[in-house]
């Protein structure tokens, strides 16, 4: 592995930030270590962007098409076999701050009462009660979450899943003016921290010796998703398929659409399968990106990795993620947090393809208007899996645009006295002082948009049909 060189001032930069980081008594020997490397590859400046005249599309070969996967075994034996193989782990290190919440993302209500985690938690207890099989299930916290979801595992403690907790690294703040770690300047608060992205699940779950514990227990595949994607469930035609082929990891992929342009893509790169990010494309290409022609797909962060091939790459040190700087100010200080991502990983493994999966199998909840889609007549909730509604004509979901005044969860459900039904609508605005009675229908593209100073009241049971709604003289 090459190694680009420091220049003398770098180097005086790293020996400081060594000395100030081995005083910092939070964090452990490893933390450190895994950190000064993050640290050290930075400054080296190693090459971040692809060249661009190498990047190929990748064949049917490479990223498989779910359809011409092989029918998973039917026999009850058959797939207790196929399920003792697996570990599901949930990346539940984040705040649902960006909703207005202060706890993990993964305990907001997102359907009859049940949370992410609550749903998470019933379809892997039918799982087991189906096949009497032991999938258990891993949650790796940050230390923003993992008090609160200790409390909340709590509650499954008489469950039929075995649920382990890890917390990911937890990483100084370094101060860009002099690149020195900020809790070493006596911001001791959380805010000197942070989590340094979900690249990190593999060391960590090294370290937490989880990784040693699992394999010996004849765990071989460990699926990897984000705790809000509620389209990430067992897939036993995925794990059959990786299985039989030897797979050490597999990315699954859907067709992207317009709203998914910035998310990365996997490319033919120099013989392997390699994940393309927008922070690394050139910026006269960057449109080119962004096109759905030339790239047709997008990582939905559903991720297998076969759990052999991530201890001998941790204990190699082989997994050398591209990084991603995320500038950040914390009172006034500039600061940078250096960031990877899990599926960066791709490169690193053998025989590491994608699969080109339903988009059903992508549904995050990332602000309030995703929650509108799940809570509405559009999807129907089975065992704990979250399934579009059959009446529905059009594959994909309607377009939701919610103002400001929808942003935080808690303003979001006082807004409707229920939520509306949008099984038939194509498209929906909605911003400034608006409030929605029950039983309201909306189809086809509707659009309401409060004048300023003006409060809006959509009547109970009204039927909104291609409209355009600006003041009660409207309706």
């Amino acid at each position: 592995m090459a190694t680009a060189t420091l220049y003398p001032a770098d180097t005086d930069k790293l020996s400081n930030l060594k000395s100030a980081v081995a005083g910092l008594s939070q964090i452990s020997e490893n933390e450190k270590s895994g950190f000064i490397n993050l640290v050290a590859r930075y400054l080296s400046g190693e090459a971040q962007h692809v060249e661009w005249s190498k990047i190929q599309t990748p064949t049917d070969e490479v990223v498989v098409p779910y359809e011409s996967l092989a029918p998973a075994p039917d026999g009850p034996s058959e797939i207790k076999n196929l399920l003792d193989k697996l570990v599901v782990l949930k990346l539940n290190g984040g705040l649902g701050t960006t909703m207005g919440c202060t706890g993990p993302k993964s305990v907001i209500e997102v359907r009859d009462g049940l949370t992410f985690l609550d749903l998470i938690v019933i379809q892997i207890e039918n799982l087991n009660d189906k096949y009497g099989s032991n999938v258990p299930l891993l949650l790796m916290n940050s230390f923003n979450t993992h008090d609160d979801t200790l409390k909340v595992v709590e509650k499954y403690k008489n469950s039929n899943i075995e649920i382990h907790t890890f917390n990911q690294s937890q990483y100084p703040r370094l101060v860009i003016d002099d690149f020195l770690p900020l809790p070493s300047k006596g911001h001791t608060g959380r805010d000197g921290w942070y989590p340094p992205g979900h690249g990190d699940v593999f060391p960590s779950l090294s370290n937490s010796g989880k990784l040693d514990a699992l394999i010996s227990q004849g765990k071989e595949y460990v699926f990897v998703a984000n705790s809000d994607n509620l389209g990430a469930i067992v897939d036993l035609k995925i794990l059959n398929h990786l299985i039989q082929n030897k797979n050490e990891y597999c990315m699954e992929v859907t067709p992207k659409t317009l709203a998914d342009v910035k998310g990365g893509t996997l490319i033919s790169y120099e013989g392997r399968v390699q994940l393309l990010e927008i922070a690394q494309v050139p910026n006269e290409h960057v449109n080119e990106f962004k096109s759905i022609e030339k790239f047709k797909i997008f990582n939905t962060n559903n991720l297998w990795v076969n759990l052999k091939a991530i201890k001998r790459l941790v204990e190699a040190d082989a997994l050398e993620m591209e990084i991603i700087p995320n500038p950040k100010e914390v009172d006034g200080v500039k600061v940078l947090q250096l960031e990877t991502a899990a599926g960066a990983a791709i490169r690193f493994f053998d025989r590491a393809i994608g699969i080109n999966v339903p988009r059903s199998r992508f549904l995050p909840v990332k602000a309030t208007s995703d929650l509108l889609l799940v809570q509405s007549d559009l999807y129907t909730l089975e065992d704990g899996f979250v399934i579009q509604n059959k009446a529905r004509v059009n594959p994909a979901n309607p377009s939701i645009e919610l103002g400001p005044e929808f942003k935080k969860v808690s303003n979001f459900l006082s807004r409707f006295k229920s939520i509306p039904s949008i099984v038939n609508l194509d498209s929906l605005k909605v911003a400034g002082d608006v409030w929605f009675g029950a039983g309201v229908t909306l189809k086809g593209k509707v659009s309401v948009i409060a004048k300023p100073g003006v409060k809006l009241e959509i009547p109970d049971g009204a039927v909104l049909a291609d409209k355009e709604i600006n003041g009660p003289e409207d309706l």
